[in-house]
């Protein structure tokens, strides 16, 4: 049995572990999630951007820059040889940023595995998000849409999504090393507790940390935001529209200065466990490309997890893009206003820590499996692509409404934010501690990384051939949403154990990096 349990579940390592996960450390987890939340990267900063495209824009119907956008109006701009609806500008730029996150998650992700940079990269990537933000300062002008697209692609896909990417990596040996853990751990090794109930224990373990993180990160979140509407109020950003638009600006860069110093103590808390050793004739340039070229071709052994993360990069394809069409919507809707779009987030937070934790709450007391709760969760996302649907044919349902954008704000928190809890954690449902590396290669391959600008890229086209139809893309995202499920239904967590034992046995043996 603890030999079983060593290979499954890395118990050997987590008794004799020096890197027990401490209460500071934890905390100081979950404070960091506070700070990279998205406000800056994933909220004002698209929202900005859309601005600023709408105040450069003109109205096609009359000859080209004659007549501004107005809320009746098409708008349109010239963008990459071609005449665009900016909506379909908006999703295009969102598909470039995932290009290019895709080419560098690719050469440094891997180093998220080996040695001990990952926390080095995690602090470059915030200090560089942190710039980013600061730089919208200096962008507050229509004619600066420009350097609006470079500031959106730097600050959505490549710094705010660089920095998340490392700090999650941090989420497994934390939830490892956590005290209760490494002591189920050691009954399992001395054959007084099952390997079984060792890993449903540490399954719900994982589950708990996770869930709360993003509890606290939306309390946290909403105290900012409060901040935030008295800092528009000073700024008295409804008496104009530059005032809305220098609004804009200064939030970012606000929620930048809370990111840095929610930050700090991550930085200086967190333990730096040992990755992996690099393989014989590999370095920091290139393992990167040998990972994903080794991972790629082990694959089919394993079969489980490889179906579970095409069911997770389309899905998460789906619904990153259902929610940037709906953004670009919302946006319009609320006419870009700082205020209306400050207390839009309010409540779509607070409903958001609300579902997180209601889910937790749930599989805590029925003892519902990741999977079975994550099913339950997808349901909901489908839901949210139909609704979209709705407004291909008519103004009167579709996210074309002020209360329609309250309501969404509330159903995306309570039923669809779950998803980003559930389907992180279902990775590693999927591939045993000790090879999760293996999981997260896979998820940093091209075929991986393709399908998250694939999403944004096809909307687009949609858009701009369907004469600017803004809600002709959700038929291509319900009918993806709806073949992803299909991967997820077939995955058996059981049988990828067994099949990660085996993958890690070769790796051991060299096997997987010969040849």
């Amino acid at each position: 049995m603890s030999s079983q349990l060593n290979k499954l579940t890395g118990a050997s390592d987590v008794v004799s572990s020096a890197t027990t996960t401490s209460r500071i450390e934890l905390l100081s987890f979950y404070l960091y999630y506070v700070g990279n939340s998205g406000l800056s990267g994933f909220n004002f900063g698209p929202s900005q951007f859309q601005n600023l495209l709408f105040l450069a824009g003109y109205d096609p119907s009359q000859p080209p820059f004659s007549a501004s956008c107005g809320s009746n109006t098409s708008c349109v701009l010239p963008y990459l040889g071609k005449i665009r609806d900016i909506n379909s500008i908006v999703l295009l730029t969102n598909g470039i940023s995932f290009a290019i996150q895709a080419v560098l998650l690719i050469l440094i992700g891997a180093w998220a595995d080996y040695g001990t940079w990952r926390p080095n990269i995690t602090i470059i990537f915030t200090i560089a998000a942190v710039a980013v933000s600061f730089a919208w300062l200096g962008v507050e002008d229509p004619s600066q849409w420009q350097a609006g697209v470079a500031l959106y692609i730097l600050g959505r896909s490549v710094t705010t999504q660089g920095a998340l990417t490392f700090w999650t990596a941090a989420f497994p040996g934390l939830a490892r090393h956590l005290p209760e853990v490494e002591a189920s751990a050691q009954l399992a090794a001395d054959g007084k507790k099952s390997v079984d109930e060792h890993a449903s224990f540490e399954s719900l373990s994982r589950n708990r940390v996770s869930n709360i993180s993003f509890t606290v990160s939306s309390l946290g979140e909403i105290l900012v935001l409060i901040l935030m509407v008295g800092i528009l109020k000073g700024l008295k950003a409804g008496d104009s529209t530059a005032n809305n638009t220098k609004a804009f600006s200064v939030l970012i860069a606000f929620s930048g200065a809370v990111w840095l110093l929610c930050a700090l103590p991550w930085f200086f808390f967190e333990k730096r466990r040992p990755g992996l050793s690099l393989p014989p004739g590999s370095s920091l340039l290139t393992i990167g490309f040998r990972q994903t070229y080794v991972a790629l071709r082990e694959c089919m052994r394993l079969k489980q997890t490889f179906m579970y993360l095409i069911f997770y990069f389309l899905m998460g394809d789906v619904l990153n893009t259902t929610v940037t069409v709906i953004a670009t919507l919302q946006n319009g809707v609320v006419a870009y206003s700082t205020l209306q779009l400050t207390l839009l987030l309010i409540v779509g937070i607070a409903t958001q820590a609300i579902g997180i934790y209601s889910f937790w709450l749930v599989q805590k007391k029925f003892k519902i499996s990741t999977k079975g709760m994550l099913s339950f969760n997808v349901l909901w996302i489908l839901v949210l692509t139909i609704w979209g649907l709705a407004g291909v044919h008519t103004d009167k349902f579709g996210f074309k409404h002020v209360w329609e954008i309250w309501l969404y704000q509330v159903f995306y928190g309570l039923m669809v934010c779950p998803w980003y809890a559930y389907s992180q954690t279902m990775i590693s449902e999927v591939s045993p501690l000790p090879q999760m590396h293996v999981a997260y290669c896979l998820e940093r391959c091209p075929v991986g990384k393709t399908s998250a600008f694939i999403g944004p890229l096809v909307s687009s086209a949609i858009i701009t051939v369907s004469g600017n139809n803004n809600n002709m893309p959700f038929a291509f995202l319900f009918g993806l949403g709806t073949v992803s499920t299909i991967f997820l239904y077939l995955v058996d967590v059981k049988k990828s154990r067994i099949e990660c034992e085996e993958f890690v046995k070769a790796e051991a043996d060299l096997e997987a990096f010969q040849g």
